[in-house]
């Protein structure tokens, strides 16, 4: 094998590669990177077995050839290298060849036949999303995974396609967070992604409309960016019919300001740091809402206008799942539904566009 490539072409398609390789895998085969040269393109695959990354990119081919490397070493050592052309060759002793300008590595190589071949996935496509749709959907719904593995289904994110509707449903048994978003198919798929995977499918989708193609198997979900394709296992078992978790009819309704309110509770879980309970207390008045904590350290008051339909109301959450929430939350006003101090909180945008969330209070011992 050798080609010649530029050196950010080749670091590119590293660091793309490297976020399906975990370095914990007891195969050795797989802390490395496959790199395979052939018909003016040099293709990189990273993978763990339950997550895999492909990309693509050109480079002059002298020698057609395939090949693993260890994939820290040799993004270290492609990432320190000048900025100008890089050529690779494989030498004798299972070695490659790396030179750029004045620089010039040795670096052993593993057998490319050990590598795991990819999942065959046949692309007869379908369906397609922007990238920049998609990758928001991720980053408004994997905070709510759960991270502990006693119930895996949870630790992934529900990929729902049903009348003519893309759904991203997480939750982790304290709340639930539900993007959706209009999609022109007729097709409809159940499937639950491992949340990590999705995580580093979001690192690598552009905030751009160019489309990115998704095409599901009984047990992979393939992403196709055109250079790059990601394929991921799916988590095998039933998600939790989320519908029936979101209360449909509600007693009162708080309009707020987002940034405000995101500001107050911040200011007030600084208090509420004792223990893991983070807790905060909302009394709901006619005007305003008095969000409090007290603690060992202290208390403390913060008071913000709000408009509200319904009766008063006093409740207390977790700080950090409501500040979840608002962090992700864009518009600048909000709602939050309520019915009583010990039933789900529901927080949607003012249009109720995009999605909604729902945040479990905590019971508060009178």
């Amino acid at each position: 094998m050798k080609f010649l490539c530029e050196k950010n072409k080749i670091q590119e398609a590293i660091s793309i590669v490297q976020k399906a390789v975990t370095g914990k895998s007891p195969m050795q085969i797989l802390e490395g990177i496959y790199i395979e040269a052939s018909n003016g393109i040099v293709t990189f695959i990273g993978s763990d077995i339950d997550l895999s990354i492909e990309t693509k990119v050109e480079a002059d081919i002298l020698e057609s050839g395939k090949i693993v490397v260890d994939s820290k070493i040799f993004g270290e050592i492609i990432r320190k290298l000048p900025n100008a052309e890089v050529q690779i060759e494989t030498i004798e002793n299972n070695s490659i060849k790396i030179t750029c300008q004045k620089s010039i590595f040795n670096l052993i190589h593993m057998n490319a036949d050990d590598f795991p071949s990819l999942p065959s996935i046949n692309e007869n496509m379908i369906f397609s999303v922007p990238q920049g749709i998609l990758k928001n959907m991720i980053k408004g719904t994997s905070f709510a995974i759960a991270q502990d593995e006693t119930r895996p289904i949870l630790t992934g994110i529900l990929f729902e396609v049903k009348d003519k509707m893309l759904n991203l449903v997480a939750l982790d048994g304290y709340r639930l967070a539900l993007r959706s978003e209009f999609l022109d198919t007729d097709n409809t798929i159940n499937a639950v992604i491992p949340g990590k995977t999705l995580n580093e499918v979001a690192k690598i989708l552009e905030e751009t409309e160019e489309i990115v193609n998704i095409t599901f198997t009984t047990n992979h979900i393939l992403f196709n960016l055109g250079n790059t394709k990601i394929i991921s296992r799916l988590l095998e078992g039933e998600f939790i019919k989320y519908n029936s978790i979101i209360p449909q009819e509600y007693s009162l309704k708080v309009k707020v300001k987002k940034q405000e309110l995101q500001n107050c509770i911040e200011r007030a879980s600084l208090m509420a740091k004792e223990g893991n309970s983070n807790l905060i207390k909302l009394d709901i008045q006619e005007e305003i809402m008095v969000i409090t904590s007290n603690s060992q350290l202290g208390k403390v008051r913060e008071e913000i206008s709000i408009e509200l339909q319904g009766e008063v109301l006093q409740i207390a959450f977790n700080s950090k799942y409501l500040l979840d929430v608002l962090k992700i939350m864009e518009n600048e006003e909000i709602v939050m539904e309520l019915t009583s101090g010990v039933s789900p909180c529901i927080i949607k945008n003012v249009e109720e566009l995009g999605g909604k969330y729902l945040v479990l209070p905590v019971r508060l011992i009178k």
